[in-house]
């Protein structure tokens, strides 16, 4: 059985975009042994992955320096890959392959179009689209020579026994309900919708009949989102036990309100139709979440400054954030239209 080790240390959503190529790559070449090697945190991303792959989650706080990704590499290395895929490429990855180079196992790295991606910085509108980075993802193991097609639907089809561990938290869905989900927070500020319009969002929709499920981390947002609760309103922080039973939950909803964030991606892996908010950042960048079209994407088309960030980690040109100023109500319509 050939090995093949595919790294990418990064954030959970660039993470969750491997997910459909490595699902893929997997269930058609069933004499391939994967192993992804990621953060601890995005281990549970890969629960419902064939017997064939295996997932090495580690602590990158603890790869410190050269001695600490030796060490890393060493315990690698005892597994005998016969090829290395690196869709990162950051320094620690740079060091990872450059030692599998050095004893002879074949190597390719992801193409991230920086320069390209760089290009896009307010002319976004003008600029045609980018390769999707799970795309990205796939020419990297194709160039290694594995042949598949990433035609990947759903992370797991849903079963009524999956959900005994949610609905004994948020209730069972009853026939006709219409469940919502709203994740507000992103990593940087200028991925982030107005935390009191989207409070306006939730209530507007529970108005509508739905029920309103919210999605966050950390005490932080959990704070917030409690403040949110009402009958029809239900914050999910600390509810659920962990990212497992949240994208079980998920793929139980109707439609997922989301930023340009991790839980856009989990929603989409999961199957469920996302409306995603773009403000800094721009989709034509190639990180939309997987097979959802353009109808979901809620963005203003009239600022020239738009993207100011390929990652939205830029401070706002004006300190104003005007490429969040969107109205409540276009983002109901927008899930209305979904639902």
């Amino acid at each position: 059985m050939r090995r093949l080790l595919i790294i990418r240390l990064s954030a959970m959503g660039d993470v969750a975009l491997t997910v459909p190529v490595v699902d893929c790559l997997a269930c058609q070449n069933s004499d391939l042994r994967v192993t992804v090697l990621t953060k601890q945190q995005n281990v549970p991303l890969f629960d419902w992955m064939p017997a064939n792959v295996e997932v090495v989650g580690v602590d990158v706080k603890r790869m410190k320096g050269v001695g600490g990704l030796e060490r890393l590499y060493q315990q690698l290395k005892r597994r005998r890959f016969d090829a290395v895929a690196d869709l990162h490429d950051v320094l620690r990855t740079k060091y990872l392959r450059t030692r599998f180079r050095m004893g002879g196992v074949p190597v390719a790295v992801i193409d991230k179009g920086r320069k390209a991606k760089r290009a896009l910085l307010g002319h976004g509108m003008d600029l045609k689209a980018l390769q999707h980075t799970t795309d990205r993802y796939a020419d990297v193991l194709r160039r290694l020579g594995f042949d598949f097609k990433v035609d990947f639907e759903r992370a797991f089809e849903p079963r009524e026994e999956n959900f005994a561990p949610i609905e004994k938290r948020v209730g069972r869905k009853m026939q006709g309900e219409r469940w919502v989900g709203i994740a507000p927070f992103a990593a940087h500020e200028g991925k982030v919708y107005p935390l009191t319009r989207m409070r306006r969002v939730a209530e507007m929709l529970a108005g509508q009949g739905c029920r309103v499920f919210l999605f966050g981390a950390g005490q932080k947002e959990r704070s917030v989102l409690e403040g949110w609760q009402t009958t029809d309103i239900v914050s999910t922080c600390g509810v659920l036990g962990g990212l497992h039973n949240e994208m079980l939950l998920m793929s139980r909803l109707d439609c997922m309100i989301a930023m340009d964030s991790a839980n856009m991606h989990l929603a989409a892996l999961v199957g469920t139709p996302v409306v995603s908010v773009w403000g800094a950042t721009h989709p034509k960048a190639g990180f939309t979440p997987w097979r959802q079209g353009d109808v979901g994407i809620v963005e203003r088309n009239d600022l020239p400054c738009r993207p100011c960030s390929v990652y939205g980690n830029k401070p706002c040109l004006f300190g104003d954030l005007r490429c969040m100023d969107i109205t409540p109500e276009s983002i109901v319509e927008r899930v209305l239209k979904v639902l």
